[in-house]
């Protein structure tokens, strides 16, 4: 047999063998992860609560049970709640998942929530935790439910802001319950809706007015009470009132303090897991470290998490959103399943770093051996504050207001480490006092205190306190995305600024965050008389506002960066480190047969042409044809500009041609090799076909060193120097990207697409969102890379500009080509009616296809 039938042949029943290999680690894997199978079965059950438990009331429950459960296997049960305004439905997913690391999971829908009857109480003793007593009852009498005695059986709670404040509160209750894990919910939902950072208690607090509307809005809904929904009696007045004069009575204090774990914490004898979220202006980080002080108190062992999600952030950072998976599966493994190593009493945070073009932040975690509160774990840093004391006024009915967040709408972000200000103050109305530059990096974790001295025309006042981090530039963004309220009384009716320094200070505890201040920052501190998201008073008064004590103490922590996350699944992915070593080896072999292949796949006539289409088709698994027969070159030192309308196929021939994705027919060469996905060729091509997505805590040269680190290959073939020089970036590529304009980040995108000055640059609307000085500047940009004989193939709608940059034309409509040649040869393309701009000529070429 001929030696290249013999290696053929090798080939083949080496690729034959290594998918066999794939196909069975890739169904070993599978079924590794899918983990046990379990079964569901969804019941309406009559549980009686209310006062003395005379009142049935019929809730809509689903139960969870894996198969691997019975009477003789036994398996410890979770209680699961939904949020407000939710329905079982809503922790479908994570009762699925809680069934497969193997535990029964009872999931309901709340009183006064989707099918189930009775009205919303808001987590009343009397109601919605009765419910789950009763509930608990039913789980102790199924024979498939682990029991620690008669009647008792092994079970923990999981649950989120309202569902969160059942689990505290229905441990507090029934101490059947072995294990809790509340995540964003309230301590008190008096201070919550009714905050003082003066430290005042409810009765004295300043509405969440935004918060509150948003919420019984949602409950209003629900019924076909017009006016008050399906929330009972006592709640619908609570609104009304609240809405109405802005303060709670004591009747509706007494009625939220019912509803607080606050009253029943010395009681929680359930080993808790914490989980807060850094962007949440509904349940603050005060919320959470209420709850762990008082628990711990009463000796039952405790553990924080902070993440940077909440009622505003949502999962957070998908490092985390698996990070709040991983805690909660090692302490339920550990103190329901008796399994697992002891996860401590700690302490977790993260801190944002930045975000990702659609807005998901990145983080770094860090972890301490104990929980350090929101004090810190050793002596604050001390920050001078500057300023006079200011005059203020407080506008009629609150109105105009500064924005410092709109809950619901997930803008309530870390602002400073996003690049997001939601917060404007109005002129005349704030008090402004501010540090100097800082000299090294500050971090903070915790809640940030300062002291201040307010007179008021009306006796009292109320004001918001923000914090700020302003950069070099002069830009200043809201750290936490949050507003501290205070309400202050018995203030003197007036005072000059030399009088101010007799009235008694006030400490003011700002919002709880997790925040760098980098070297050349600096601290900010604004009061403002009025916030769209509070209700503050309706009387117009003038204040004269100023500083207590001039130094703010902001909190730190000394903690351990966290290398590895997701330690609960090491056992797993142990298990499956063979599979995964021997399936690398297999790709790495079919990898070097197919390139092989691929380097053998030379036109020699095209070796020197950077790009070459020929009759290229696309067509799409619902029979939608976006390329038809399509063909065209680019060569070197040209700028080629691919123009149509939108649906014109643009779009799917950058894809193919970058090898995103296959074409039905045809071909696509770039210097003489196919082009597919995975093609080393692709080596040659620098692109940018999505907007930029930088990290804007670092300077734009050390974005353009991550990006090319992550390539692999050496920061020398980088050619820097030149990539910077073409892109006319100057002093700015070492200021951080979130200082950057607009048209600064596109230029600094383009720029990472040159890195290693490939010869084919490909770039999908470049000038999209730049004004036309910006415009002009990437139009020499674009030409100045065209030397030397590289290329450039650019998308665009702005024919005018096409015109101006590009050397050459590629037109397109409905996905087949219209024209192609040089923008001299498309402006002349009509010998009766000569045109005289490039768009005169488009609008005939399409026009002519049409017809």
């Amino acid at each position: 047999m001929p030696f290249a039938l013999r290696s053929r042949r090798r080939a083949r029943v080496l690729a034959a063998l290594v998918m066999v290999v794939l196909a069975a680690a890739a169904v070993v894997a599978a079924v590794a992860l899918r983990g046990p199978s379990y079964r569901e079965a969804a019941r309406i059950l009559t549980v009686h609560t209310g006062p003395g438990g005379r009142e049935p009331v019929r809730l809509d429950t689903t139960l969870y049970v894996p198969d691997a459960a019975s009477a003789a296997h036994p398996m410890p049960a979770v209680l699961l709640p939904h949020g407000f305004g939710g329905t079982k439905a809503s922790v479908a997913k994570d009762a699925g998942d809680l069934a497969k690391l193997g535990y029964v999971v009872l999931t309901w829908t709340a009183e006064g929530f989707g099918h189930s009857g009775g009205r919303i109480h808001l987590d009343s003793p009397d109601y919605e935790v009765t419910d789950a007593r009763r509930l608990l009852d039913w789980l102790g009498h199924r024979p498939d439910v682990a029991k620690d005695g008669a009647d008792d059986p092994r079970v923990g709670v999981v649950g989120g802001s309202y569902g969160g404040a059942l689990a505290l509160l229905l441990a507090g209750y029934d101490h059947r319950v072995d294990a809790i894990v509340p995540q964003i919910t309230w301590n008190s939902l008096g201070t919550s809706l009714f905050p003082d950072a003066a430290g005042g208690p409810p009765t004295s607090g300043v509405l969440k007015r935004a918060w509150l509307g948003q919420l019984f809005t949602g409950g209003l809904a629900l019924g076909t009470d017009p006016s008050c929904g399906r929330f009972a009696p006592d709640v619908c007045r609570l609104y009304r009132e609240a809405v109405t004069t802005g303060r709670p009575s004591a009747t509706t204090a007494a009625l939220l303090a019912g509803s607080s774990p606050a009253g029943v914490l010395d009681r929680i004898k359930a080993p808790t897991l914490l989980i807060q979220g850094t962007a949440d202006s509904l349940f603050p980080l005060d919320q959470a470290d209420a709850n762990a002080r008082g628990i711990a108190a009463a000796g039952t062992p405790v553990r924080v998490a902070w993440y940077s999600g909440g009622h505003d952030g949502g999962d957070g950072s998908p490092p985390d959103h698996d990070r709040v998976r991983a805690l909660t599966a090692q302490w339920l493994a550990y103190y329901l399943k008796r399994e697992g190593p002891a996860p401590g009493t700690g302490f977790t945070f993260s801190r944002v770093l930045g975000r990702q073009g659609d807005g998901t932040p990145l983080t770094n975690a860090f972890s301490t051996r104990r929980y350090p509160g929101l004090s810190g774990d050793g002596p604050a840093a001390s920050v001078r504050l500057t300023g006079p004391p200011q005059p203020v006024a407080n506008p009629p009915d609150g109105t105009p207001a500064a924005v410092s967040s709109l809950p619901g709408t997930g803008l309530v972000v870390d602002a400073a480490d996003s690049g997001l200000s939601v917060s404007t103050e109005i002129p005349g109305q704030a008090a402004y006092f501010q540090s100097p530059r800082r000299t090294h990096p500050l971090d903070v974790v915790g809640t940030p205190t300062i002291t201040v001295r307010v007179a008021s025309s009306s006796g009292s006042a109320v004001l918001f306190a923000r914090l700020y981090d302003v950069a070099p530039n002069g830009t200043a963004t809201l750290v936490g995305g949050q507003a501290a309220p205070l309400r202050l009384t018995g203030l003197p009716s007036a005072a000059s600024p030399a009088a101010l320094a007799h009235v008694p200070p006030v400490r003011v505890r700002l919002p709880g965050v997790v925040h760098r201040f980098d070297s050349g920052h600096r601290v900010r501190v604004v009061l403002d008389t009025a916030d769209q998201a509070y209700a503050g008073p309706a009387a117009p008064a003038t204040y004269l506002v100023g500083l207590g004590d001039p130094v703010a103490r902001m909190p730190q922590v000394t903690a351990t960066p966290v290398v590895d996350s997701a330690g609960v699944w090491r056992p797993v992915l142990a298990g499956l480190l063979g599979l995964v070593v021997l399936g690398l080896v297999a790709v790495v072999l079919v990898a070097r047969l197919r390139r092989r292949r691929r380097d053998a796949d030379v036109d020699p006539s095209l070796v020197d042409v950077p790009l070459s289409v020929r009759d290229l088709h696309k067509t799409y698994a619902d029979g939608f044809r976006a390329v038809r027969g399509v063909g065209f070159r680019v060569e070197r030192g040209q700028v080629v500009g691919l123009l149509g309308p939108n649906g014109a196929g643009k779009t799917t021939m950058l894809r193919v041609l970058l090898g995103l994705m296959g074409p039905t027919s045809g071909e696509v060469r770039v210097f003489g090799r196919r082009v597919t996905p995975g093609a080393p060729v692709l080596a040659r091509i620098g692109a940018l076909v999505e907007g930029p997505g930088f990290l804007p805590h670092l300077s734009g040269v050390d974005n353009l060193r991550l990006y090319w680190e992550a390539t692999g290959r050496p920061w020398a073939d980088a050619g820097l120097e030149d990539v910077l020089a073409i892109a006319d970036l100057g002093d700015a590529v070492r200021r951080r990207v979130r200082t950057y304009s607009h048209g600064m980040r596109q230029r600094l995108a383009i720029a990472q697409a040159m890195l290693g000055l490939p010869e084919l640059l490909v770039l999908d609307e470049p000038t999209d969102g730049l004004d036309p000085p910006q415009i002009a500047e990437m139009r020499q940009v674009l030409r100045r890379y065209a030397r030397d004989g590289r290329s450039v193939l650019v998308s665009s709608h702005l024919l005018g500009e096409v015109e101006q940059t590009c050397t050459h034309v590629v037109v397109m409509r409905g996905g087949e080509l219209v024209a192609a040649g040089s923008v001299a040869e498309i402006i002349g393309v009509d010998d009766v009616l000569p045109q005289h701009r490039l768009e005169d000529a488009f609008l005939t070429l399409v026009e002519r296809q049409r017809s």
